[in-house]
């Protein structure tokens, strides 16, 4: 795409990690953990996600070896951390199509940032596949100490990244994160899949994303 930095009319786009730029490596990974002992998959993905935040994992306040301890003493579950920890960063595997346009945003003028839900997970994910350097700036949650479960968040990000919010784009699956995003006066995006996504990238940035 040959785009240029006056097509898009927006300056900034913020994208997640997990189901946006890779798989949905966490949801994936306990939908698989909670095959193997027999649990409800839903019930155990939204303890799960209820304990992340509780324990302070997800903030950087919490560490993993507790995260993990005390979904087993809520569920039974067996298995040490690794081997838990692998059922999920496994399943994250970045989408190199959304990588090439990271890459052709960027190229035309746009600030790209990664704004994530993420525990250390999100630096050893890099570590691996190395996609920090496609982006501007990574806002992992672990590291800055909030989540985007709370809309302050968004507002910080706003102030961090000194753009008008009305300037700014944000891609995330969870319609939550979204709405908080748009409270803050962001235009969002909630990723449901590729041709949708591509449909309404193009609202925002003209051109042909589709190689």
């Amino acid at each position: 795409m040959d785009a240029e930095p006056s097509i898009c009319n927006v300056d900034v786009v913020l994208f997640d990690f997990g189901g946006v730029l890779a798989d949905e490596g966490f949801a994936n990974g306990l939908k698989a953990i909670a095959q193997r002992h027999g649990l409800d998959e839903t019930e155990f993905i939204n303890l799960a996600r209820d304990l992340i935040h509780r324990t302070g994992y997800i903030t950087g306040r919490g560490r993993e070896p507790a995260y993990w301890q005390a979904i087993r003493s809520a569920t039974g579950i067996t298995g040490d951390d690794a081997t838990l920890r692998n059922e999920i960063l496994s399943r994250f595997t970045p989408r190199a199509w959304m990588l090439n346009i990271v890459r052709k945003l960027r190229t035309a003028g746009v600030r790209v940032v990664i704004l994530s839900d993420q525990t250390n997970w999100l630096d050893e994910l890099n570590d691996l596949h190395r996609f920090f350097k496609h982006f501007n700036i990574v806002y992992n949650s672990y590291h800055i100490g909030k989540s985007k479960a709370d809309p302050t968040h968004f507002s910080d990000t706003v102030s961090n990244l000194r753009a008008a919010p009305d300037r700014m784009l944000f891609i995330d699956d969870d319609e939550g994160h979204c709405e908080r995003a748009r409270l803050a006066g962001i235009n969002a995006i909630r990723f449901t899949g590729r041709e949708q996504f591509l449909e309404e990238l193009s609202r925002y940035c003209p051109g042909d994303w589709t190689e």
